[in-house]
């Protein structure tokens, strides 16, 4: 029986997102919280979860190149690192503790009922769409403050087989893991029947990363998808100003599927093309594996009201992260779980760039917000 391409890298984005939603949600797995305990509480309790996931995953991705599993390597979307894009970071991680979470963090709690995680969707939404009008001059801004032109990655900049350095990051990381480890420092006391510890998710998530990897032809990533859903609301209202727009006429995806050899083209416009393809099925799954997360555990609810100043805060957080993730470009799934394990330099800007900025968000949240 014949099961065309189209169904197949469909089913392929729904299942990871189904599997990525669910365990999110049964260890909150947040980025944007690791972030915001390191700065609210002093504690690296939550982001040592995130160092072990690198580490599994650059095992798991450079093992898959060795192996010629990555056709695709560095993968498509992933560009050069840029001055102008660290500071799309900082915006980043200011815009994602005022949200209360992350891009996949807030579809995760999105999923759960949390009303907040839907008013940040929709200001991701609306920040992605919002970008458009001045992709022109950040794009010539990204350009001009591009550094190791024509190198996506470490080792490609110093003409080197990517293993000497990954294997050195990895004994790094795989030294703090053991460390962390054998003093008991990654697990935490549970209290909920059905929950996990961060690092079983960062497990099974470093899994998804390369699953996406090997059948998809790039790691998780969503956030194109916002502009996406932001362009089409947009063309029901502006038709003639959206189609003026050159963010949302570009084209950055063309790639080949290894799965099925489908040709994947596709950009932030509103056309169902291959980004619509790959990274709407994902969005879907992830709400659902945490809403089916949510229900089995008896803790789906849509009926407590959060504060105004939460409601705001989610909404202006939201705002930032879609301008942001496109300023930088991408979003911390996309850098932090595809293009660090790889030592991609984009990445490691971004890196940059997040850490004063999860820092300003909790300066502005302690001060404004949480009263």
């Amino acid at each position: 029986m014949f099961v065309s391409p189209t169904v197949i890298v469909t089913a392929i984005g729904l299942m990871l997102g189904l599997i990525a939603g669910f365990v999110m949600h049964r260890a909150d797995f947040c980025i944007a919280g690791m972030f915001r305990d390191l700065f609210l509480f002093r504690s690296t309790a939550r982001l040592r979860a995130l160092v072990l996931y690198l580490a599994v995953a650059m095992v798991l991705f450079e093992g898959a190149r060795l192996l010629g599993l990555l056709p695709l390597y560095p993968f498509p979307l992933l560009g050069p690192a840029s001055l102008a894009g660290t500071l799309g970071g900082v915006l980043f991680g200011i815009g994602m503790v005022l949200a209360g979470g992350c891009v996949v963090g807030t579809l995760y709690r999105l999923g759960a009922g949390n009303r907040p995680s839907l008013v940040a969707f929709i200001g991701l939404i609306i920040g992605s769409a919002l970008y458009a009008e001045f992709h022109p001059f950040w794009k010539s801004l990204l350009t001009a403050t591009t550094l190791f032109s024509g190198s996506i990655t470490i080792p490609q900049y110093f003409s080197l087989s990517p293993t000497p350095l990954i294997a050195v990051a990895i004994a790094i990381l795989g030294g703090l893991v053991t460390f962390w480890c054998r003093h008991g420092q990654l697990s935490r006391r549970l209290y909920a029947k059905g929950a996990l510890q961060l690092w079983q998710a960062a497990l099974v998530l470093a899994g998804v990363s390369l699953a996406s990897y090997l059948l998809i032809g790039m790691p998780l990533g969503i956030t194109n998808a916002y502009a996406k859903i932001g362009a089409m609301g947009e063309q029901l209202v502006f038709p003639d100003h959206v189609a003026g727009l050159g963010f949302f006429a570009s084209q950055p995806l063309s790639c080949r599927n290894p799965l099925t050899g489908m040709m994947l083209t596709g950009g932030p416009g509103p056309a169902l093309d291959g980004i619509a393809l790959i990274q709407f099925p994902l969005i879907a799954g992830i709400i659902l594996g945490s809403t089916v997360s949510a229900l089995s555990l008896g803790e789906f609810t849509l009926g407590h009201p959060a504060p105004w100043r939460q409601y705001l805060s989610a909404a202006v957080g939201g705002i930032l992260m879609g301008l942001a993730s496109r300023m930088a470009p991408a979003c911390n799934v996309w850098h932090f779980l595809g293009g660090l394990p790889i030592l991609a330099f984009s990445s490691i800007f971004f890196l940059a760039g997040i850490l004063p900025g999860a820092w300003l968000g909790a300066c502005i949240l302690t001060r404004w917000v949480v009263r």
